[in-house]
């Protein structure tokens, strides 16, 4: 059989990883009992069913909500797989929360920061530098965030399996057996981790808004939200473009830099065990979809 090179993409769900491949995607949980399930679904891909937003820029977009619609199945699974049978979540709970997450995340990373740069229009200084003052303080506000969220216990467990998802999947790319002594060696950070995306979007975000000076108050919220897809098809190139020159050095390597350090605040080093589960989760997979090659 003829495997077809593709990427083997994937996120952290409640005590377990998701591993994601072109058809399929594999979720695999630490019960309460120690066991590790395995979950094999179809990967619900926009595309399938809309063509045309598998072209450049336009697959950023399909990419984002792709990953709304899959996380809440992977997150609701995981959720009732890892709790005790009288402590369930229910689909309509999942989809509320991680509708209010995604508004939080909107309200805090690009409307606080336009809010509170206001405050700096009356010392007329010159749009370009208000928009660049803004992206910093939009980049600071995400930094603290997640140093923030990152001391609670539970989210720092979340962290150690983001770390374990991204070690397996460096296994596999490089070649080698998916074993927990294999994983250890391996970095925790990805180049194509959300993380690293989700910094390119607001990087992106200061060149873009830049062009459209410094309106009212108003008008200024209501363009960032409206080139907020626009923003993230591009940032979602680049991602592309930037994972597969990690080592290329340049502007490249530039890039790439601040978003693997980044990806510290996100993940943590794992123990043995919740390698065993990302290891798990990826041969879920490829049982599934064994003709997946790693780029």
């Amino acid at each position: 059989m003829t495997r077809r090179v593709v990427s083997v993409g994937g996120q952290a769900v409640m005590e377990g990883v998701m591993m994601r491949g072109r058809k399929q995607m594999a979720i695999a949980v630490r019960q309460p009992d120690g066991q590790v399930v395995v979950e094999v679904r179809p990967n619900w891909r926009l595309v399938n069913y809309l063509p045309f937003m598998g072209v450049p820029v336009l697959r950023g977009v399909a990419a984002f909500i792709e990953a709304l619609v899959v996380g809440i199945d992977a997150i609701l699974f995981s959720a009732n797989a890892s709790q005790p049978e009288d402590v369930q979540l229910g689909k309509g709970e999942a989809v509320l929360a991680t509708v209010l997450g995604l508004c939080l995340g909107v309200l805090l990373f690009m409307l606080l920061p336009t809010f509170i740069i206001q405050l700096l229009s009356p010392l007329g200084w010159a749009p370009i530098w208000l928009n660049l003052v803004e992206g910093l303080l939009r980049m600071t506000i995400f930094l603290c965030y997640m140093l923030a969220i990152g001391l609670l216990p539970d989210m720092r467990r979340f962290f150690q399996y983001h770390g374990a998802e991204h070690k397996a999947i460096h296994t596999f790319e490089a070649g080698e057996e998916l074993l927990v002594s294999n994983l250890r060696s391996k970095r925790p950070e990805h180049p194509r981790c959300g993380t690293a995306f989700l910094l390119l979007v607001m990087l992106v975000s200061i060149v873009t808004f830049s062009f459209f000076g410094w309106p009212n108050l108003w008008v200024r919220l209501l363009t960032r939200l409206l080139l907020l897809p626009v923003v993230a098809g591009v940032a979602y190139e680049l991602s592309r473009l930037a994972a597969r020159n990690a080592n290329a050095g340049g502007l490249l390597g530039i890039i790439m830099a601040p978003a693997l350090m980044l990806q510290r605040a996100t993940t943590r080093e794992p123990d043995d065990d919740q390698m065993e589960v990302a290891i798990l989760a990826l041969q879920g997979l490829l049982a599934a979809e064994p003709d997946l090659a790693p780029c």
